[in-house]
């Protein structure tokens, strides 16, 4: 009698696997509208954000083509595993391998190709990071503070009157302040600490820079779409270091300039020089030898 007959056991392993399939199939239905329309661009995006910058998908590109490469190479190494496991298994108790038996082929692969996947890798990020650094003459040259344990942002500005200096705002931990960045326009970040080593995030721009005492860094970005961003500090700084947050509102070039004498306006806003943060911060060792260095 044919094992595939109504009731047979062939029968009832293609009822079982087709049950299974069903309830695989509407169990991964039931997960993917239950997702939110965040979190199924979280997916789609391999957990970045949009980029919100000329320069960010170029770094953008870059993490979603490494996961790729790595789940492929990951496919390959667990399915040769696999391969390997089943094909040459012990059959019986007494049974040992050749233990002498080697691949010349097989061992020449498994050391050249990693090594073309690191110049490859290398090859493309360092393409990725000269595009990002790539500096022109920016639109707007801001200087960036951070500081234990909060922000100061310094615009530059010109007064009615003539008068040439900076406009600032200072943020507290208590009080996360907001960087205002007009759309469409090259900004320059130079970034500087008067205490310790912070870290200059904007999740939306998928670029941060470390902000080091004793150095300026400095990096571009051109904000094309305009918007509300997070943005926070990466390096662990102290004691309140969770609290050193700050805004980014990306807004139209008018709005920019109508901020700016804005802060003008209240009258304690403005400096001949850029605020550095900090009541102490000229007798920073750091500071003093990036000042004596210039």
């Amino acid at each position: 009698m044919p094992s595939d007959y109504p009731g047979g056991p062939r029968s009832a392993r293609n009822r079982a696997k087709r049950v299974g399939l069903s309830v695989a199939g509407g169990v991964g239905l039931l997960l993917l509208t239950g997702c939110s329309a965040e979190t199924e661009r979280q997916i789609r995006g391999l957990a970045m954000p949009e980029p919100a910058t000329e320069q960010a998908p170029a770094i953008y590109d870059l993490w979603r083509w490494s996961w790729l490469a790595a789940i492929l190479v990951g496919i390959i190494v667990w399915g040769l595993i696999g391969y390997v496991v089943v094909r040459y298994r012990r059959r019986s108790e007494d049974e040992v391998p050749v233990q002498t038996r080697y691949n010349l082929p097989l061992e020449i692969f498994y050391t050249v190709a990693p090594i073309m996947m690191v110049i490859v890798f290398f090859y493309w990020t360092l393409t990725v990071q000269n595009q990002v650094l790539d500096e022109q003459d920016p639109d707007v040259e801001l200087e960036v503070v951070g500081q234990q344990w909060s922000w100061t942002f310094n615009y530059p500005y010109t007064s009615d009157e003539g008068d040439e200096g900076y406009v600032y705002y200072t943020g507290t931990a208590a009080e996360i302040p907001t960087l205002v960045l007009p759309e469409g326009e090259r900004v320059q970040f130079n970034l500087h600490s008067p205490d310790v080593i912070h870290g200059f995030w904007v999740p939306g721009f998928l670029m941060k820079m470390d902000v080091i005492p004793g150095r300026t860094n400095n990096f571009q970005v051109v904000p094309n779409q305009e918007g509300f961003f997070k943005g926070k500090c990466t390096e662990f700084c102290g004691v309140s270091h969770s609290r050193m947050l700050f805004n980014v509102d990306v807004v139209s070039p008018e709005e920019y300039e109508a901020y700016l004498d804005e802060l003008a306006a209240t009258g304690q806003n403005f400096s001949p020089e850029p605020v550095t943060g900090g009541d102490d911060a000229d007798t920073v060792a750091g500071l003093e030898e990036e000042e004596a260095s210039e």
